[in-house]
């Protein structure tokens, strides 16, 4: 048994000394914001001063031929200068609407670094002159007074967006004396760095080996030199810089479902909180409202289920479908959708207790005018023979 375990260690330790001679990549911020109820059909041709494309991801061999992604409109903004954490950087932006009333702002902020540990700084990206979030918000709110006579029942103001942090290092790893590093023996050798660079831990020596695992537990290699790791807060990319993209829009779209979920939940507990007081308060709203709302809800819902259907029918042994679940299984978002259904059935129950109500009342109120009718017709009928 011993025996076995030695070469095992001998060459983990080997990986472990081969350390890589430098990380370059960029981090993409990916931000997303539900901005409206909903959104109407017509084309945009332009936003913020730019003119509106189709986005489009190419395939790959990694994803089907004919790609299901649902293909929403893309604006790309002019690149700004910052001062990050490390020196001068070109920040560039990108806005992608979707018709279901949300925008997906992503962010690209190139690095290069000695050390993995040195990228925990990007987290929270600060520049000398402001916070990476607040500039992404006012350019949300921007964004949302521009496109206001395009959405249906918009929000108010902006709520908390749904943030995700991925970083990207381009592949493949070489180390000091020149030799190709294998990415799936760089995540074994560097596993508690890495965790704490997900999880944004700066302690490295009081990280648990548990926690470690468990935030690197869900990654995937495709090639010798490719690596995706999921955690569900952050991610990890190590692949050729062609290849990001494909894997940054799955990412992203998993990443808008939750807003939109989160959304819709909210919708739900509103309606739920109405329901509740109708009931107290034993007095229900007009019928043709509850059940019109009622309908609306129903709509809407089976519409966003039509959505999201769009982006999860390439499901399958694909590599970018493996990427999804594990994203999707970090997000939770199938117990998000079993949250909404379970809400929207106990909304249903509820109104039904109304509607049922009511037409015991409407019944008692024909009974009622049944009985005086045929009491009148007997007062008629016996004044009728007295005369």
């Amino acid at each position: 048994m011993i025996s076995a375990l030695q070469p095992a260690k001998t060459a983990e330790f080997k990986i472990a000394t081969q350390r890589v001679k430098q990380y370059v990549g960029e981090v993409v911020y990916i931000y997303a914001f539900d901005l409206a109820y909903d959104m109407s059909r017509q084309p945009i041709r332009e936003l913020l001063g730019q003119s509106v494309a189709q986005f489009a991801v190419d395939a790959s061999k990694r994803s089907p031929r004919h790609l299901f992604f649902y293909k929403p409109q893309m604006v790309r903004l002019p690149p700004m200068e910052r001062i990050g954490p490390h020196g001068p950087v070109r920040v560039d932006r990108a806005i992608k609407i979707l018709p279901v009333g949300a925008i997906s702002i992503t962010v690209r902020v190139p690095f290069s670094v000695r050390r993995v540990e040195d990228l925990v700084d990007y987290h929270d990206l600060q520049f000398t002159n402001g916070v990476l979030q607040d500039e992404v918000r006012e350019l949300a709110e921007e964004v949302r007074r521009e496109l206001a006579p395009y959405y249906i029942r918009p929000v108010s103001q902006l709520v908390q967006e749904e943030a995700y942090t991925v970083f990207c290092i381009e592949s493949p790893l070489v180390t000091l004396d020149g030799a190709s590093l294998s990415a799936e023996d760089w995540l074994i050798a560097q596993r508690r760095e890495v965790a704490s660079l997900l999880t944004q831990e700066p302690d490295i020596e009081h990280l648990s080996r548990q926690e470690a695992d468990e935030s690197t537990g869900r990654y995937l290699s495709y090639y010798e030199h490719d690596l995706v790791v999921v955690d569900w807060d952050a991610a990890l990319i190590i692949d050729q810089p062609e290849h990001f993209d494909e894997t940054l829009y799955v990412m992203e779209l998993a990443n808008l479902q939750l807003a939109e979920l989160e959304a819709y939940d909210r919708i739900l507990d509103e309606a739920l909180e109405r329901s509740y007081r109708d009931l107290s308060e034993r007095r229900a709203r007009p019928r043709r409202d509850v059940l019109r709302e009622l309908r609306d809800i129903r709509i809407d819902l089976a519409r966003f289920n039509d959505e999201l259907s769009n982006i999860t029918k390439f499901f399958g042994d694909w590599h970018l479908a493996r990427i999804y679940e594990n994203i999707s299984a970090r997000f939770h978002l199938g117990d998000w959708h079993r949250s909404i259904d379970g809400k929207l059935k106990t909304l249903d129950d509820l109104y039904q207790l109304l509607k049922h109500d009511q037409n015991n009342r409407w019944m008692l109120i024909l009974e009622v005018t049944i009985v005086l009718l045929f009491i009148i017709d007997l007062v008629i009928l016996l004044i009728g023979l007295k005369h």
